[in-house]
């Protein structure tokens, strides 16, 4: 997970408009800084909602080619977090819709990611594993600012700002995602004590 810690948000709010504006212009620079900027939560949006077998890298850069061609189409610009969360977005799903299409039952089964219909046995995997597969089965609302927070290490804030959700539901819903986590972790094995901070590089703080 480390390449996701890359590009972090970095600079200013007013350094993001500017270069938000400039990009809308055609700035190609402006749209490389944007790009490196966002791409740490992009990155953690997708993993919220791909599959585990659709590469993260190719969703990457299905979404950075999108930024590319249609950035200029953007009249606000503080609209970009929030199209560029739905491009991500799009991009998963279709993925998923696409790769079920080619790949065969016997291949998908194979994969972390199951078929529709079948679950995957948690307490074959390791820790890790077993988290993220539990992870992938909480609903939307839960997952992605669970997975924002604990593999990104977003703040709330941060977060809230990428949802466009109040920080208060941010708060609401990652604490009850943990709690389902937990539950779910324990109905596996009661005798298991595995922590999310254990697994999983950030925690679920």
């Amino acid at each position: 997970m480390n390449d996701l810690r890359l590009g972090a948000m970095n600079g200013t709010a007013d350094d993001g408009a500017v270069d938000t504006a400039a990009a809308i212009a055609g700035d190609p620079d402006a749209l490389h800084r944007l790009w490196a900027r966002h791409r740490r939560w992009v990155a953690a949006i997708l993993l919220a909602h791909k599959p585990s077998f659709v590469e993260l890298d190719d969703l990457l850069q299905e979404v950075a080619m999108v930024m590319v061609r249609r950035v200029h189409e953007l009249r606000d610009p503080a609209s970009l977090r929030g199209w560029l969360r739905v491009v991500a977005v799009n991009a998963a799903r279709a993925a998923a819709r696409s790769a079920k299409c080619r790949l065969s039952p016997e291949r998908l089964h194979g994969q972390a990611e199951p078929p529709d219909g079948v679950r995957i046995d948690p307490t074959a995997l390791d820790d890790t594993s077993r988290i993220m597969a539990h992870i992938a089965e909480l609903p939307e609302a839960y997952r992605e600012p669970l997975v924002l927070r604990a593999l990104q290490d977003l703040s709330y804030r941060q977060i809230s700002e990428t949802l466009d959700l109040p920080e208060s539901t941010i708060q609401t819903r990652i604490a009850r995602a943990r709690r389902m986590l937990r539950e779910a972790v324990e109905r596996d094995d009661p005798t298991d004590r595995t922590t999310d901070r254990q697994v999983i590089p950030g925690g679920f703080r």
